[in-house]
């Protein structure tokens, strides 16, 4: 049996009185994927993502989740939203209880968990997406990027197998986007299979596995982010420009400043090639467990090391830092920012557990790999 999670066989879509919106769409994704469904607005992306949990039936084809065919009775379909969450683009679909715990809890409650579970999934949720001591707010009075935090909330509670997100950082600041990506991640560390649809090249680029590059309900392209976005016939097929990054290295590769290779895939690796030979010194990358540590502990760590860098990586950890009163400098994008400060002759903390330690010293890795810069990772 292959490894699948979600398959889709020749689907076709048109809604009533319209176009055709997928015209014969096929793909796997396969389990612990980060998959990008990319296109310009009206290439038929959200509907492609609510046919995911039966939101939407399809005309023709058929869709497999773990390689059982969805069907859209009311056992069926209650299967695969236990498996399937779905963020959608437009939050205010998605949240109709009176107060933002109500909403959050809404799915827990619904798997007849323990109060307690339930209420630490809650707290859980709403810190990860930044919303603590928001409980007894109505969601009605919140802002569109507020409300978009609480419809992933509710999802992130409900630890579903598989995410799909539909524009997930749409009507978000900047900063607050990138902390919903790192939370991405660190749910995909933990093995969630993460299907989203994007029109941010600049996102789906620097975070997927795998992209899909969706024009006028037809598949125009899917493979590595590198390949799709370098391909210029495909980015003017497909109504969209390449990543902005990827667009000035193959300008510097045609002006010979640069020479041809593996295209930087963050900030770390473009500033790594402009520069040429590495530093002289080269910084380091202490990482702590945050499960071993106490507040204490913690604090004397970084007394005894005051010019380093710090940052947190995953749920837990920034939690475990708020509450022990550490000063975090870095708080999104957190590796990159701790390479850049090793490119520069800085020493870097960052503090996670779980799969996150695992995570970060591939990063750091396979970027000392491509760069050939001895920047190195060393527990502490």
């Amino acid at each position: 049996m292959n490894d699948n999670v979600l398959t889709f066989e020749n689907i076709r879509f048109s809604y009533p009185g319209c176009p055709a919106s997928l015209k014969g769409i096929s793909f796997m994704v396969g389990r612990g994927r980060k998959v990008a469904v990319v296109g310009h607005n009206g290439a038929g992306k959200t509907t492609l993502l609510q046919m995911c949990n039966g939101t939407l039936v399809p005309d023709e084809g058929k869709i497999l989740v773990n390689n059982e065919e969805v069907t859209y009775d009311r056992a069926g379909l209650r299967s695969v939203r236990s498996k399937v969450g779905m963020v959608f683009q437009n939050s205010d679909s998605q949240i109709f209880a009176p107060s933002v715990f109500a909403d959050v809890a809404f799915g827990p409650a619904n798997l007849h968990l323990p109060d307690d579970e339930i209420r630490e999934r809650v707290r859980d949720a709403l810190f990860a997406v930044g919303l603590n001591g928001y409980e007894k707010r109505p969601p009605h009075h919140l802002s569109g990027g507020e409300k978009k935090r609480v419809a992933i909330a509710g999802i992130l509670a409900m630890h579903p197998e598989i995410l799909v997100a539909d524009e997930p950082t749409a009507s978000l600041d900047p900063a607050t986007a990138a902390e919903i990506m790192d939370l991405l991640d660190e749910l995909h560390e933990k093995g969630t299979t993460i299907l989203l649809s994007t029109h941010d090249v600049e996102l789906a680029y620097r975070w997927a596995d795998e992209v899909i590059l969706l024009s006028e309900g037809v598949i125009l392209h899917e493979g590595a982010p590198a390949e799709v976005f370098a391909d210029n016939e495909l980015m003017k097929q497909a109504r969209i420009t390449p990543p902005v990054l990827l667009d000035l290295y193959q300008e510097l590769v045609r002006r010979h400043i640069l020479e041809s290779g593996i295209p930087p895939k963050g900030i770390p690796e473009m500033t790594r090639l402009i520069e040429g030979p590495g530093p002289a010194v080269i910084g380091k990358i202490y990482l702590a467990d945050t499960d071993g540590m106490t507040a204490e502990s913690c604090r004397s760590l970084l007394a005894e090391h005051p010019a380093w860098h710090t940052g947190a990586m995953e749920t837990k950890s920034r939690k475990f830092c708020i509450q022990s009163g550490i000063m975090l400098e870095y708080t999104h994008g957190v590796v990159d920012k701790c390479l850049l400060s090793a490119m520069n002759g800085e020493d870097s903390l960052i503090l996670t557990s779980g799969g996150m330690l695992e995570r970060v010293e591939s990063r750091v890795d396979m970027f000392a790999k491509e760069s050939r810069t001895d920047v190195k990772v060393r527990r502490v």
